[in-house]
């Protein structure tokens, strides 16, 4: 299976943004960087609207059986736990 995954985005503003997510070691490693940038942008947490859009594309992917059912797992619960610490903030 793979474990690289990636998109772009536009932003508000209209730039793109590509955002990439690697699993290295058992963990997912989520980086980002527009177009203009030179640098990636590494996420300790990944920002919410990326891992949502994560879990998609995890879905997809193991729905034509190129992505693994525990990674589509893993994502599901990480939105759940970010959501339930969101809630809990406000």
């Amino acid at each position: 299976m793979h474990n690289r995954h990636v998109w772009i985005v536009r932003t508000n503003e209209g730039a793109k943004r590509e955002v990439r997510v690697i699993k290295v070691g058992g963990s997912w490693r989520f980086q980002s960087r527009c177009a203009a940038e030179e640098r990636w942008t590494y996420y300790e947490e990944a920002p919410l609207p990326d891992l949502e859009e994560f879990r998609k594309i995890l879905f997809r992917k193991y729905q034509r059986r190129r992505a693994a059912y525990e990674d589509v797992l893993w994502a599901k619960q990480e939105l759940v736990r970010r959501r339930e610490l969101l809630r809990d903030l406000k």
